[in-house]
Parts: C-alpha cells; structure tokens; sequence
C-alpha cells in the first residue's frame, strides 16, 4: 500500500480553502511517458556551463552591433557582435560580472554595472565602444549603483542608488562633464524602493516606479529634473501593481503594467494627459509591457502563460496585436533601453527553453522568421539528446491546483525504481518557467525525476496566490512540494525511498523545512544559500530584504513566534536526510552565517552533513568552475544517497 506524502501533515490541520487561480487540467501521473532514445547518456557536467550565458542585450544607436554579457571566458564580461552576424568581440576583461550595457546616444561609449565578488555594491563604468581604457563613473563600495539611463542628448546619466546599510532606492543623475550627482528622491518610508525606467523625450523628466518591499504595490511617478518635485501618475485606492516600463516618443502614452481589476498583471496604455487607461490585454495570465516602436505607433508586450511567455506587438491606431512567430518557451524582450532598432524594423529578444540554452535572437517587427544572432551551445547539447520539460497539474491538500516542469529520464522503466528530485525555486516571490535549468538536465539525463513546482507564493497565477503565503512561510508551500512527491509516486516510476531535494535561496529554506518538518519522506538534501534562522535574518540580512522579510512575517518582535514556527532551525535537529551544504562566502541576501548554523546544529546532533563555501561569490554563484564544482558536488552527493554510490576522494582534499 502507497501512503500518501501529505498524509504526514494532516494531523490538527485547520481547514483550508483552494488557493484561486487560472483554470488548468489537471494531469493524469500515468500520462507521463519516458521517451525512449537509444545511445542516450549523461550531460557533461562542464559542456553546461562552457554553453554561454548572455545578459543584457542592447542595440548600438545606428543598429549595426549589439553589445551583451557574457561569460565566454568563464566570466560575465562585455562583448559586442554586429548584428548582422558574426564572432563577438570582448570589450573588457575582469574577475567580476559585468552587466547591464547602455549605449551613449552618440554610439562612442557603452556604460555598464560590476560588482566586486558578489558582494552587490555595482560600480558604474565606461568603456569606449571601440575598445580601450574603462573609466569608472562611481567609486564609492559602500554604495549600489545600478539601470543607467543615457538622457536624450548623452550628457546625462540616470540611475538607481541604494547604499549599503539603507532600505530603500533613490534616483539620482550624473552630469558626465562634471561628475556631479544631484540624488532627486528622498524616500522617507523606509520599505519603499525607486526604480527610473525612462526619459522624458524632452530630457526634462524622469519615469520611475516605487514599489513597497512586498512587491504588492507599485505606482508611477514622473520627476521634474529642474526642481526635483515628483508627481505621482497612476494613484490608486489599496495595494495594486502599476510599473511602467516606457513612454512614447510623443510624450502620450505610458505603457504599463496594471492589476488593478482583479490581481492578475494586465498591458495597459495609459494617456498621461488625461490619464484614461486603455487595456490592451484581459485574459487569466499576466501580461508584462516592454516599450515602444520608434514612431510610436506600436506597444511591445509579453504574456507569461503557466511559465511560457509569447511576445506580442499592439497597434496604438487599430487596437489590433500581432504574435512575434518564436518557439515555444520562455521568450522575452531584450534591449537598453528598448527592443526596437532605431528604424523601427527590428526587435531584440532571447528565446530559452528546457533544452535549448538561452540565445539572442532579432526578430522582425513586420512578423518574418526571427534569425539567431548569438551561438554559444556546444554539440554535446543539442536539444535531441536532453531530456525535455513536461507541464504538468495537480492538486494540493486544500484543492489548490499546483503548476509543475517534470523532467523524465529517456529509457526509464515504470517499475517504481527511479529516484527522483524536487527543485523548489527561490523567492518566494518567483516562478519556475520554462527556461534552461542545468541542475534538472545533469540529474535527468542520470536517471532522475524531476520536478520544480510553483507553488503557493510564487508569482504567475495573480496576487491572491503570491499572497497566500504571508505568515505561513515552510507551511501550505511546504504541503505543495509534498503533493509534487505523491505526484511521481503515483507515476509509477518513483521509489518512495529515493526522493531528494535540492534548492537556492528560498529553494534552500525550503530544503531545509522540509528534511526538519518532513523527515520521513526525504533521502538526501542539497541547500544551496537557505535560510535557517527568519530572526537571524531580520537582523543581518541586506536592509530591504530585511523589510521585505517583514511584509511576509510581521514585526520579528511582536511576531517571533510566526519567525519561529517557519525556522527550519525549529525543526532540523529532527532530520534524517543527509544533507550537502553550499554557500557564497560574500553573500548580503543569506548570510554566510546562515550556512553555518545549519553545518553547526546538524554535527552537534550527529547528523550526516558536509558544507562547501565559495570565495568571490554572492548569492547564487557566477564564476564558471564554481558553478561546475557545485553542481558536480550536488550529483555526487545524490548519487551516494539515493544511488547508493561509493563516495569519492574528498574534493576538498588537498
């Protein structure tokens, strides 16, 4: 007889009623078929990662090149490719990621964001577009610098400034001729954060949102640069998220994103003289604005569907959109500051899905084929050889329908032999989407189920659902990854004696709540920077997780016994899972110290246990042979534990 997961946690449970959401099917486990592909066998572990990343495309102002980063040499550096196709060339050499690509309106200069070891404290640089000496525009490492914006005319640079120890983000701009920064907002609230996202056409103003530190309420502002005075351009009653992303070349339009109507993200157009909303999009998944044509005459939007996002453009003069024709998966606007080349022909984007690494791609604005324009995968990842993500539904405890990526070996036997994986995401406030996960393709392609669901909390499926985790954090979420576990079991390839868990961040606490809360249904844990202490964390995380920590859990004083009921530190000592430990010594979001008072309690109790950490790296790991090392560590340690594989030498050994 099976015994379901979740009748674990139905002891004293109070009644809960289902989460609502959009309508999906639900998905029969025995649906699920492992295609068989002869030959077939494990990824290379390294050809993940020596597959390219890119961030942060951008036009040149005459479109002839497009300026990325990437980490071509194992780190995130800049490059430019003429778009017409051909090798990239690399702008600048450095340790440190490198992000964010502005070009000055001119084409002489391209300004960027970097770090120092993750440490998040972005410096602001300038290299010319040609190549040469980098200049730093910012210097002081006590504070963040980050989204620069050229003015019109390329004398000004706007752009977010948060330091170290405060909560908030303000705006401020640069005069390039004298280096004067003149700081135009003053947030007071301290849980409030200003994020600039346009120039007025003019040069006059500045567009930029303030979002609360919940990310539950957003509204748009526009700052008069000759005296400072902010007004606020879309006031509303209760929390609602309104976030500009661009204002047209007139000056008329705003396009917008809106959940005013019922908590699900809408594309909006709003007229900034009279400040009529004209809705562009009103169906059950969240739509995401991204900008205008050059002429004004079409509004780019994106719709992210159950974590798959199309691309669409609306016509301002016929209220008409048209799909840009890209493959199925997780497609999504690039450029900076906008998509369209400057004539207006042309868009930039990257497409990614479960089996194809992320591409640049250009598309068309008139809707011809989109041409790749970036090749950075290796052939031993051809999308034929990897296994591919199914989207898959299931109920939870209390009814609620849980969206889930499933990634099932090839060849595999529905014997009920298999061990599989959950991959809790971070956030909470997050979504698994249809994207290209290393970790879910190196452990498939090894024999492993896989599945990553979204569950209560994550974003996607509007904001009663994002919200229907406040001050249960480690509870209904935690009953959700459980029913993704009853979920491959009633598959029939699962063993119930074989299921890990392995996440980052948020993924990590969920790890850690699960093995402590849970630990008769765990074999083996990998926590990648989680949490194990809420109160430890409201103490010595960065200032404004710290209040977005507040907006989840309440006052950690008033409220300590909800920080301590959702503290895996409440609950690890009763693990069984042995359990791998991995940590970013610079890391401002999870401290270092959060690590190591998982490593301290679990040995103090005689747990199996073993913990790595990471020089240079923050909060997630951007270095190519750390990435490689982790995720060659996660394998290992769930090869030993739900395999039963002999363990190699220490790869700490000296």
């Amino acid at each position: 007889m099976r015994w379901s997961i979740l009748a674990l946690l139905v002891v004293a449970v109070p009644v809960f009623a289902a989460v609502p959401g959009p309508e999906r099917p639900l998905t029969d486990p025995h649906a699920l078929q492992s295609p068989s592909v002869p030959g077939a066998g494990p990824v290379p572990i390294p050809d993940l990662f020596y597959s390219r990343g890119y961030w942060g495309a951008a036009w040149s102002p005459d479109d002839r090149q497009v300026a990325f980063s990437t980490n071509f040499t194992g780190r995130y550096n800049l490059w430019k490719v003429d778009a017409a196709g051909g090798w990239p060339i690399q702008l600048t050499q450095s340790e440190d990621r490198q992000l964010g690509a502005a070009w000055s309106p001119d084409g002489q200069s391209i300004v960027f964001q970097s770090d120092h070891g993750g440490d998040e404290m972005y410096q602001l640089y300038r290299v010319p577009s040609a190549g040469g000496q980098v200049v730093a525009l910012t210097s002081d490492p006590k504070v963040s610098h980050t989204e620069p914006l050229f003015s019109p005319d390329g004398r000004q640079l706007a752009f977010d400034r948060k330091p170290k120890e405060a909560p908030v983000n303000d705006v401020v701009v640069l005069d390039l001729a004298t280096r004067a920064v003149r700081q135009l907002t003053h947030e007071a609230s301290g849980n409030h954060l200003w994020q600039v996202f346009a120039w007025s056409p003019d040069g006059r103003s500045l567009y930029a949102n303030r979002t609360n530190a919940a990310f539950t309420d957003s509204s748009v502002w526009r700052i008069d640069l000759r005296d400072g005075r902010t007004t606020e351009l879309t006031p509303h009653r209760g929390d609602a998220l309104i976030v500009g992303s661009a204002v047209s070349p007139d000056g008329r339009w705003l396009n917008a994103t809106s959940d005013v109507r019922d908590g699900h993200s809408q594309a909006v157009l709003i007229d900034l003289s009279s400040h009529a909303v004209r809705w562009i999009t009103d169906g059950p998944w969240e739509a995401f604005t991204a900008g205008f044509s050059p002429d004004g005459g079409s509004a780019a939007y994106m719709v992210n569907a159950d974590g798959r996002s199309d691309l669409f453009l609306y016509d301002v003069a016929s209220g008409r959109s048209r799909k840009l024709p890209l493959a199925a998966g997780l497609n999504v606007f690039a450029g900076n500051p906008s998509a369209f080349s400057s004539d207006g022909t042309r868009l930039l984007v990257t497409h990614q899905s479960s089996s194809q690494p992320g591409e640049v791609w250009i598309a068309p604005a008139n809707g011809g084929a989109p041409r790749q324009l970036s090749h950075g995968v290796l052939a031993s990842l051809a999308a034929a050889r990897l296994p591919e993500a199914k989207l898959v539904h299931y109920k939870s405890f209390d009814g609620t329908v849980i969206s889930a990526f499933v990634w099932l070996p090839f060849n595999l036997k529905r014997d009920g032999t298999a061990p599989a994986v959950v991959l809790p995401h971070g956030g909470p406030t997050g979504q698994t989407v249809d994207a290209f996960y290393r970790d879910a393709v190196a452990l498939a392609s090894r024999g492993y189920v896989c599945i990553a669901p979204n569950v209560r909390g994550s974003t996607g499926y509007g904001m009663a659902f994002q919200k229907s985790n406040v001050k249960d954090l480690g509870g209904g979420d935690l009953k959700d990854e459980l029913a993704a576990v009853d979920f491959l079991l009633a598959s029939g390839y699962v063993d119930a004696k074989k299921v890990g868990i392995s996440g980052g961040s948020y993924g990590g606490y969920m790890t850690l709540m699960a093995i402590g809360k849970t630990p008769e249904v765990w074999a083996a844990g990998v926590d990648s920077y989680g949490i194990i202490n809420w109160l430890t964390m409201a103490r010595h995380s960065d200032p404004f997780l710290q209040q977005y920590l507040r907006a989840l859990l309440g006052d950690p004083q008033k409220d300590r016994a909800i920080y301590e009921a959702a503290s895996p530190l409440t609950y690890l000592k009763q693990a069984r899972a042995p359990l791998l430990v991995l940590q970013g010594d610079n890391d401002i979001r999870v401290p270092r110290e959060e690590a190591e008072q998982v490593v301290a309690l679990l040995k103090g109790a005689g747990h199996t246990v073993d913990a790595h950490y990471y020089p240079h790296e923050g909060h997630g790991f951007a270095r190519r042979e750390n990435q490689i090392d982790a995720l060659e560590r996660t394998v290992a340690w769930f090869d030993r534990y739900l395999k039963g594989a002999k363990p190699a030498a220490s790869r700490d050994a000296p």
